[in-house]
């Protein structure tokens, strides 16, 4: 079970609004560390009476195995921020990696959990040696190994990989890492003593599963160091051709960052290209969905009749039907919904 130390209890529209009124600009950083932590409930509690001196907002998860972080940090205790971090004995080679993209609205409080693992993997401690990951690449050496007939495979979940990817990477059907790193292992089964590259978001992932690989016999892993975050700086930095299409998917409210200006998706209830994912507006409901302008609008941001029906109730309905519903998937998996269906006759 995971521990919430406190959080901000505004709510979206009120912290919103206050977010509004600050009158400075924020820079998203993200970053990693793998470390063994004696006492990750002290650390939570150390990091956020620092953090919330400084302004900052973000989801944090604290494990035994180490830190993930995503926060929004004031640009004026931006340099701060990272000498308090780095001040940190477990976290003094830290890297820092910021967001593609501007964006004040991207996290609305605080939140510090403390979980049994970082990023769950569903794997048995014997089935890898995190401290044995693959070869870091860097994006020229990632566009030269490419161009070299590598196999690149996509590290993120469907929903991610549908709306931006690298050109000819494979993108494993899977709605949760756990049940992505099998059905890699078996995609890449025979291809052993193959170059295989791997990417994700900013390279938590990539660790686990290059590990893995390693340990599954694959000879020649590598990862793509800073993830798709650090690879769009890295291109722009040195004019280097951008071999990924569309929009890199993160966790927060911006929902994408545009990296290239290709779309590689399409809207799910009328088949036009879109990668803009929204969340239904019945908080019932909550799917997160790809839905293009045109739909958005028509459809009042929802995913179906039933569900526009349910956002005209009074509040109080809504949250007595909220008490009774089942759980449901929160993303829109192929599999499993066709939301092109839901405004046919």
């Amino acid at each position: 079970m995971s521990k919430i130390l406190r959080y901000n209890k505004l709510n979206k529209k009120q912290a919103a609004k206050k977010i509004a009124e600050e009158g400075f600009d924020r820079t998203v950083l993200s970053f990693y560390k793998y470390v063994r932590i004696k006492k990750p409930e002290r650390l939570r509690d150390l990091l956020f009476e620092q953090w919330e001196a400084l302004c900052v907002l973000g989801r944090v998860y604290v494990a035994e195995e180490g830190i993930n972080a995503q926060v929004s940090v004031p640009d004026f205790n931006l340099e701060a921020f990272k000498a308090q971090v780095k001040g940190i004995a477990h976290f003094k080679d830290l890297d820092f990696k910021e967001a593609i993209e501007k964006n004040n609205y991207s996290f609305f409080k605080l939140t510090i959990k403390v979980k049994d693992q970082i990023v769950a993997d569903g794997l048995k401690p014997s089935d890898y040696d995190v401290t044995n990951p693959g070869k870091h690449v860097n994006a020229k050496e990632w566009n030269e190994l490419m161009e070299k007939g590598a196999i690149v495979v996509d590290m993120r979940n469907h929903y991610e990989s549908e709306v931006g990817h690298f050109s000819g990477a494979l993108l494993p059907d899977s709605v949760t890492f756990k049940e992505e790193l099998p059905l890699v292992k078996n995609l890449l089964s025979g291809k052993e003593n193959e170059k295989v590259l791997l990417y994700c978001t900013g390279g938590i992932r990539c660790e686990k599963a290059s590990a893995y690989l390693k340990n599954e016999g694959f000879k020649e892993v590598h990862q793509l160091s800073g993830g798709i975050v650090r690879y769009a700086q890295e291109v722009k930095e040195h004019g280097l051709e951008n071999k990924f299409k569309g929009k890199n998917f993160v966790f927060d409210n911006r929902l994408g960052e545009r990296v290239s200006e290709d779309v590689v998706s399409n809207c799910h209830q009328c088949g036009k290209k879109s990668d803009n994912h929204t969340n239904c507006a019945n908080l019932n409901c909550n799917l997160l969905f790809i839905q293009c302008e045109g739909c958005k609008k028509k459809n009042k941001n929802c995913c179906s009749p039933a569900c526009i029906e349910t956002t005209l109730l009074s509040e109080e309905k809504q949250k007595k039907i909220r008490s009774k519903r089942r759980k449901k998937p929160i993303f829109n998996n192929h599999r499993k919904v066709d939301l092109s269906l839901n405004f046919k006759n």
